[in-house]
């Protein structure tokens, strides 16, 4: 089940890059939905905007001049691109991200716009080509509910951020059981939802396997705008990994 649900969402994110349009969550690239979601009118002209995402983890995060960040699902490289401008010349960004078709289109976008402190590799989040102890900041935006082992994405990120390293999370997570209809959508699936988990599950999670936890905001209005009203919410976390 474990490979059907990654195809599933390799095709969905493949398909995305093909028409370069939205997801079906329905989070599309209209610059209204980017803004609510924590992006500013100059971050939206960035490369790699594929109007995916349920937040902004740079823009919560405490990236620095120098620090190595990286970016758990890179897609076309969005995120990554914004956290580059931080990082500076002596810093680096890697984005990860287990659609061959997404990470050829990062690395395009990175040649064309001549990012040069940024490299994208294919890989997938439970088991990352990151060395241990390697990053100073882990950022993500919705893509940890995607993954069927959340667990071993959790002991990945803690695995390859240093010590007093931090991690910057964005993800959708319930806030009420789903139906056995809707967990075995294949739109919800690929659109963040029906493997995200209950809110409480995913914090103890990222709990268990090393991380200090704290919310930093939970966006319950775009259950509204972009989920069509189902019991959810957007989770914005600080993760600080202990010794």
């Amino acid at each position: 089940m474990e490979k059907d649900i990654k195809q599933i969402v390799k095709e969905g994110y493949k398909k995305i890059v093909e028409d370069s349009g939205c997801c079906s969550c329905g989070c599309g690239s209209d610059e209204t939905i980017s803004k609510s979601i924590g992006y500013s009118e100059e971050d939206i002209q960035t490369a790699g905007n594929l109007g995916l995402g349920c937040g902004n983890p740079v823009a919560l995060s405490n990236i620095k001049e120098g620090d190595i960040v990286l970016d758990l699902g890179s897609g076309a490289g969005f995120d990554a691109f914004l956290a580059s401008k931080r990082v500076g010349k002596t810093g680096r960004v890697i984005g990860v991200d287990m659609t061959e078709e997404m990470v050829i289109r990062a690395k395009e976008n990175a040649e064309k716009d001549d990012y040069k402190n940024v490299e994208f590799k294919l890989g997938e989040i439970e088991d990352l080509p990151i060395e241990d102890n390697s990053v100073d900041v882990v950022i993500s935006n919705c893509v940890i509910n995607l993954s069927p082992d959340k667990e071993k994405v959790f002991k990945e990120i803690h695995r390859v951020l240093k010590e007093n390293g931090k991690g910057y999370i964005s993800d959708i997570v319930l806030l009420g059981e789903l139906s056995d209809e809707q967990k075995n959508d294949e739109k919800l699936l690929c659109g963040c939802v029906a493997g995200a988990l209950l809110k409480e599950d995913y914090i103890q999670i990222a709990e268990s396997v090393g991380f200090n936890v704290k919310i930093l905001g939970e966006d319950k209005e775009i259950s509204k705008s972009q989920y069509q009203g189902i019991n959810l919410e957007s989770l914005k976390l600080e993760l600080n990994k202990r010794r």
